[in-house]
């Protein structure tokens, strides 16, 4: 248990020093940065608008499954629609994810929020978003924060050729480092990551086989 914790407290750690380096947010000049923001907080299931130091809003939301977790890092609001409908409920808010289109928008099935239970998307009661749609405009800057594997219980899965998300990310981020990858650290596993990871594997002495595990993520220095 006590090597678990600090396994889950170690990826913690990592993720936050990505973030502070590749996300979107940090093309973003501090001049630019606005009073009102959002956080999304996975641990809690909530999000909060904050004006300066202050919390002005609070809401109850259902975030990604373990399956399929919500993007962690800091992100933008690009788009604001009313017209999603269906399972996206009454508004839509898009962010800037790199691997994927997510946003933060209702829901037809009210009883499920504080679960997790999503795509990856933010869901929210269709009166909160509605709400929060008149607070907030693009260029909004949201931060989200979390555990990188969706649900915090320290497994991480194999990536291969097609995955996409937070750890292909940290993967993409450590083979940068060693030398092995040149191409965008953009959370899409390609064939440019594929190809450093070939690479990273023949060095190590590892069959080539190009999928990330277990024996990878120990001498990527992301598990002990």
């Amino acid at each position: 248990m006590k090597n678990k914790i600090r396994r889950t407290n170690f990826f913690v750690l990592i993720s936050m020093i990505i973030f502070l380096t590749i996300s979107p947010f940090s093309e973003v000049h501090s001049e630019k940065i606005q009073k009102i923001y959002i956080k999304v907080d996975l641990w809690t299931k909530e999000l909060y608008v904050i004006e300066g130091v202050k919390v002005i809003k609070r809401y109850k939301i259902s975030p990604g499954t373990e399956d399929s977790p919500t993007p962690i890092g800091t992100f933008m609001i690009t788009k604001k629609s009313r017209s999603w409908g269906g399972g996206f409920g009454t508004r839509w808010l898009g962010l800037n994810v790199p691997w994927g289109e997510y946003g933060i928008h209702g829901t037809n099935k009210p009883w499920l929020i504080g679960n997790n239970v999503s795509s990856g998307c933010i869901r929210m009661r269709n009166e909160d978003v509605e709400e929060l749609f008149e607070i907030v405009s693009e260029g909004t800057v949201v931060h989200i924060v979390g555990p990188i594997t969706g649900i915090g219980n320290g497994d991480l899965k194999n990536l291969s050729l097609g995955s996409k998300g937070n750890l292909v990310q940290i993967v993409q981020e450590r083979l940068k480092l060693m030398g092995f990858y040149h191409g965008k650290i953009n959370g899409i596993f390609d064939k440019t990551t594929e190809r450093a990871v070939h690479l990273f594997q023949r060095v190590h002495h590892l069959p080539e086989t190009g999928v990330v595990t277990k024996r990878e993520y120990i001498l990527l220095g992301i598990l002990e």
